[in-house]
């Protein structure tokens, strides 16, 4: 059995590859560029078979798919940090919209030509929910889509590629919807990489005592990445073609108050090991992993 994994020496794509190391004798596939780092990888690159190609060229994907005829598609690759998409909305759309359709486009020429047919995993985000209503709450698939960045828009529309390529000629494609995940190799400008790294730099007296956040008016639900990479193994051997998933934590909701919006570790110390202690949950809280379905 074969799996190929777009955006392999990414975030989620080399967390993928550890969990199918460890838990499964799937042989792995990845697309990757030629400059792409491969730091995420490195510890088992020996243990993979890496493809050069991009998502932009299709005739690149059509070559390494139909040598390979994975059983199953996960497609993680992306341009995914949203305040990017703000300065580069045109390649965004490019890379996130053009690129999946034609990653369908490619597993759709093969099919007709003689029957190829795997599972695919599009990769959306929670972020198609966009600015979310209280009658909303708790979210659920069918909560209509309001993106509010181009990266939500690219989603929305590699979304719903996804599911007309599943209505057009069945595709066996599935969706799923991530809300926030973080863990190892999280990039630093996300908010639980860069809130652990100035902990660390204070503590090393490499930064004045205070750490600088964003947005403090968030709620949002956090997962351990190594529990997502799971759910999504469960859910392209388990779930049906056409259909869309949340996958999310369920229990843990964390609420920043805009009135610490800073915290000083000479006058309030208490803050700071409050704030401390909720970095520390959460990656206490990576450690339970039983869950049903894709609800943590």
């Amino acid at each position: 059995m074969k799996i190929f994994i777009t955006g392999i020496t990414g975030f989620v794509g080399s967390h993928m590859v550890d969990f199918l190391l460890e838990n499964t004798d799937v042989e792995i596939h990845g697309l990757t560029r030629w400059r792409s780092p491969k730091e995420n990888i490195i510890h088992c690159v020996d243990k993979i078979n890496l493809h050069y190609g991009d998502l932009l060229d299709f005739s690149s994907l059509y070559r390494i798919i139909d040598k390979i005829r994975p059983e199953f598609i996960v497609h993680s690759a992306a341009q995914s940090y949203v305040p990017y998409s703000f300065e580069v909305p045109i390649s965004t759309l490019d890379i996130n919209i053009i690129g999946t359709c034609n990653l369908l486009e490619t597993v759709r020429i093969i099919k007709e030509k003689d029957g190829y047919d795997p599972v695919i995993q599009i990769i959306s985000s929670s972020e198609v929910y966009g600015q979310v209503l209280e009658s909303d709450v708790p979210i659920k698939e069918n909560c209509p889509l309001r993106p509010a960045s181009p990266y939500a828009v690219s989603k929305v529309g590699e979304d719903m590629l996804g599911f007309q390529y599943w209505k057009s000629y069945e595709l066996k494609t599935i969706r799923t919807r991530a809300f926030t995940h973080f863990g190892p190799r999280r990039g630093e400008v996300f908010c639980v990489s860069t809130f652990a790294k100035q902990i660390a730099m204070i503590e090393k007296n490499k930064q004045e005592p205070i750490i600088y956040v964003g947005n403090l008016d968030s709620i949002r639900t956090f997962a351990d990445v190594r529990d997502m990479v799971k759910a999504y193994w469960l859910l392209i051997n388990k779930c049906e073609p056409g259909e869309v998933y949340n996958i999310r934590y369920s229990f843990l909701y964390i609420i920043f108050y805009h009135n610490i919006s800073y915290i000083f570790f000479n006058i309030n110390i208490i803050f700071f090991y409050f704030f401390y202690y909720i970095i520390y949950s959460l990656f206490i809280a990576s450690t339970n992993r039983n869950f049903t379905t894709f609800f943590f």
